[in-house]
């Protein structure tokens, strides 16, 4: 029989995108009496996903308290609060970054990179109480909260995580399991990426966004203790290929090379997961003890419909500065772009991101209710 503190929670990595995840954690809520605590006492998240997850552990005692604070924050959201999104800090953060490429290897530089996420370290600055966190965790009311990374210097995913005393660290091939007290730069780590926002120094080294070398994005959950985990990721649905319309922009492609690093190696852990399950469901007792490994199940919830097509209808809501970024960029209010959801963080996009994970999370909601034993 699985125990409460076997089940997890997972949210994956998506930029603004991670406003859906609020939508289905709120159709959580109506499963659950008001004053009850996180139904999924271990938590996992990455880049967004990464801060809607530590958000949800602050606030592990009350489960309705939590989705309430973080979808006001997501719903008022505007793009000024995360990046620097006004035209003359934009280009000048740009310019900046060409002329300290004519100054000599001595002197001390900047992390490059398209924007400044300066606004975004200030605002979980504002909103977040880490201390809560151990609370938590001494309450029984957090198993554990894990936030994963990429290190450029080790070309490894490090997971970083907060729990429980009798939780031991990990090292397996490209990724590992850190003990750590969290704090906003493990956020802003996770949160990082590549090329668009300046990589983060943690404990000596330089990492960016978790997604990067994350090869297998089940393995913390599990080392953590997990044998049933609920996977909320922002990946859309799958539209037919366009080859008429020629050689492919570099927004485009920018777009595509995000989509890839968020999404492809979930897809194959789940795969790799499944046949475990399989193999280990043909084993008798004896053989699966022998074996040493356990069955894990998963639910995976993504979004139905075509995110980039909404992201258009609200391209004019964008900061002039980002508007211009972004044609020089080759994306246009007329043509869907990947990239463009994944960085318009403003209230009524991201509203609308929610409005359709709560359709979402309803209309699964038996098939939640059963797989979290509600």
């Amino acid at each position: 029989m699985i125990q409460r503190n076997q089940f997890a929670l997972l949210l994956s990595g998506g930029g603004a995108r991670a406003a859906y995840q609020v939508g289905v954690l709120k159709a959580i809520t109506e499963l659950l009496p008001r004053n009850h605590p996180i139904p999924f006492p271990v938590i996992c998240g990455t880049s967004a996903g990464a801060i809607n997850a530590t958000a949800m552990a602050c606030f592990a005692s009350c489960y309705h308290l939590g989705v309430r604070k973080l979808e006001w924050v997501w719903k008022n959201f505007h793009t000024e609060q995360v990046y620097q999104s006004h035209l003359l800090p934009v280009f000048g953060h740009l310019l900046g970054n060409q002329l300290q490429n004519w100054r000599s290897d001595q002197v001390p530089r900047h992390p490059s990179s398209l924007l400044n996420n300066q606004p975004l370290r200030e605002l979980l600055h504002q909103t977040l109480d880490f201390s809560r966190i151990d609370r938590n965790i001494l309450r029984r009311q957090l198993r554990a909260i894990c936030v994963t990374a990429s290190s450029y210097a080790h070309k490894e995913s490090f997971s970083f995580f907060q729990g429980a005393s009798d939780l031991e660290p990990w090292h397996r091939a490209q990724r590992r399991g850190v003990k750590a007290t969290l704090y906003t730069e493990h956020l802003m780590a996770s949160a990082a990426i590549p090329l668009v926002f300046p990589t983060i120094r943690l404990h000596e080294d330089y990492f960016g966004d978790g997604s990067i070398h994350q090869l297998s994005p089940l393995s913390a959950p599990i080392h953590l203790g997990a044998e049933r985990i609920l996977v909320v990721g922002v990946e859309q649905p799958q539209s037919a290929p366009n080859i008429k319309s020629g050689h492919p922009s570099s927004a485009m492609i920018a777009g595509h090379l995000l989509d890839t690093i968020f999404a492809d190696t979930l897809h194959s852990d789940l795969e790799r997961l499944y046949r475990i399950n399989h193999t280990l469901s043909l084993l008798s007792h004896k053989e699966r003890q022998q074996t040493q490994l356990k069955r894990v199940e998963c639910l995976v919830i993504n979004p139905t419909v075509n995110l980039n097509a909404i992201a258009s209808d609200y391209y004019q809501s964008l900061p002039m500065g980002i508007r211009a970024l972004m044609k020089l960029l080759g994306i246009k209010p007329d043509k869907e772009s990947s990239l463009l959801s994944y960085l318009l963080f403003e209230g009524a996009f991201c509203q609308q991101l929610i409005n359709i994970g709560y359709r979402d999370g309803v209309n699964r909601r038996d098939e939640i209710r059963q797989f979290l034993e509600l």
